[in-house]
């Protein structure tokens, strides 16, 4: 993620020079273009487009920016599947179904809305899984499980998630992706006279877009959004 994010921060950053003040912006839209392809529509029924989101340090309303950024980015009305990784409570806090809640709500509006045809989460064990579906309006279809946590999925999960029709799968993610040190360092080495500490990452979003027949992936790339702190 890191080279990723210094890579485009670097390339975006030695075509606009010094003709912009980045100091006076709140949010920097950095793109390459030639890096993004988009789908085509007429290849889009052969094409799986899943994502997993992580929210950093931002609240549940971002969850539709970042749905909106992808479809955009790969040139889609809708996501196929959306997995959320839990936000980042505070230590020594249990994750709770009401902390989830907002969140879950946010992606059931989306899947309402045609935006995302399937929701899952992450890292969520028997109880909370089972907590979220007994609430949930649109329920979760998938749940992953980190193979750092466990050698082998826990039997009452594994019944559970059979019994309600809930795909387990497995990531190997860290549990912070980008941590907001990381992302400052990256961005004080890519960008010249930018101050970075005071720039903060909301949120980062994981895309890969599948070929349905063959199992392969054809794309995949991050979209990061991050806000300066005028403070």
């Amino acid at each position: 993620v890191r080279d990723c994010i210094q890579k485009t921060l670097t390339e975006w950053s030695s075509k606009i020079g010094q003709d912009q003040n980045q100091e006076t912006l709140e949010v920097l839209e950095c793109s390459v273009a030639q890096a993004i392809e988009k789908i085509n529509p007429e290849e889009r029924d052969e094409l799986k487009v899943s994502a997993k989101l992580f929210i950093v340090g931002s609240n549940s309303s971002s969850i539709r920016d970042a749905v909106d950024l992808a479809c955009s980015a790969l040139g889609v009305a809708q996501l196929d599947s959306v997995i959320i990784a839990p936000p980042p409570v505070e230590d020594g806090t249990n994750l709770s179904l009401e902390y989830l809640q907002p969140y879950w709500k946010e992606l059931e509006n989306l899947v309402q809305n045609k935006k995302i045809v399937a929701i899952g989460t992450s890292d969520l064990d028997k109880t909370q899984l089972e907590q979220l579906y007994l609430w949930a309006q649109v329920k979760p279809s998938s749940n992953q499980v980190n193979l750092a946590s466990c050698c082998v999925m826990p039997p009452d999960l594994t019944a559970f998630a059979k019994e309600c029709d809930i795909q387990l799968l497995t990531h190997n993610d860290p549990k912070e992706l980008l941590c907001e040190a990381s992302f400052q360092e990256v961005l004080q080495e890519s960008i010249q006279n930018v101050k970075a500490n005071k720039w903060i990452p909301l949120w980062l979003l994981r895309y890969s877009v599948i070929v349905k027949s063959r199992g392969i992936i054809k794309s995949k790339g991050y979209i990061v959004q991050a806000k300066r702190n005028a403070s």
